[in-house]
């Protein structure tokens, strides 16, 4: 089985810029394999909320760190022309030396899209959309001409360089029937939402040769002390989510080892006290090198 990985899922709203680059060099320090970042033009449920741009940010945060992988959960398709997202997937993946990987699903807020105007909120017609975004960005990907008749996108002999460094990997999230044979047929990571965890297994046999990650909240505990404290705090801010994870290092590593067994190969962690700097160093000392063990 191969060595699991851990990916700070990191929202960026409500951070500038200086506290986002912070986050991602702590986590890089503390041994984190990546960092992920939402999209959305404004921040669900919190829209008075500040948040910047996904593409800008990953490029930002591509710029400040070293080695760890700059992905988002996911990219929303209808915001994007295939054509576009393309060209910036392969510039942010040489800008990082190979760091880029491309997370896309066809949006979760169709509110969003009705406020701002920018997509339909049909749910058949996004997916259908989204599919042939993934045909097109592949094919761009080539460098070679593309000639694309679709429902939605129609490309007449368009070509794009440069060419990615290496295969970028393709994230896809979700667990609908239609969605699993598409992670099948393109995916190089399958990722299970929280939705779908209570049928995860039925699920992975679904995802072919994709690989598996899981995006989780997570409620470190420092010490027996501080337990009662945390568990409110994080009741208050995020309610009672069953699929929460939450205890002292031990406890967490016990319950990533499991999931581990179970097939899961990445960890995106979100963490309940908005990713705290000395959360990240004691999660990194004592919750990954455990899990690994």
């Amino acid at each position: 089985m191969t060595t699991p990985e851990f990916h700070l899922f990191l929202p960026q709203m409500r951070m500038d810029p200086p506290t986002m680059v912070a986050k991602a060099r702590a986590a890089e320090g503390a041994g984190f394999d990546g960092v992920a970042l939402m999209d959305h033009l404004a921040p669900p449920i919190a829209e008075s909320h500040a948040m910047h741009d996904a593409i800008v940010t990953a490029t930002w945060l591509a710029a400040h760190t070293t080695t760890m992988t700059i992905s988002h959960l996911v990219l929303c398709d209808s915001l994007r022309h295939p054509a576009v997202l393309a060209k910036q997937a392969v510039s942010l993946d040489h800008c990082s030396n190979g760091r880029f990987e491309l997370g896309l699903g066809w949006g979760s807020m169709p509110s969003e899209l009705r406020a701002f105007g920018v997509a339909t909120t049909e749910n058949r017609a996004r997916f259908d959309r989204l599919v042939e975004s993934i045909e097109v960005i592949e094919a761009l990907w080539t460098g070679e001409p593309v000639h694309y008749q679709g429902t939605y996108h129609h490309i007449d002999g368009g070509q794009q360089q440069p060419v990615p460094t290496r295969p970028i990997p393709l994230v896809i999230g979700g667990g609908g029937p239609r969605t699993m044979a598409l992670v099948a047929d393109h995916a190089t990571w399958w990722n299970c939402p929280g939705y779908a965890l209570d049928r995860f297994d039925e699920l992975r046999e679904k995802a072919g040769p994709a690989r598996v990650s899981i995006q989780q909240m997570a409620a470190f505990v420092p010490d027996e002390a501080s337990r009662a404290g945390v568990e409110a705090v994080t009741a208050r801010r995020f309610g009672h989510d069953r699929h929460l994870l939450s205890g002292t290092a031990d406890e967490l590593a016990a319950q990533y080892r499991a999931l581990h067994d179970r097939g899961v190969e990445r960890f995106y962690v979100w963490l309940t006290d908005f990713a705290a700097v000395e959360t990240l160093g004691a999660f990194g000392r004592a919750v990954i090198p455990a899990v690994r063990a």
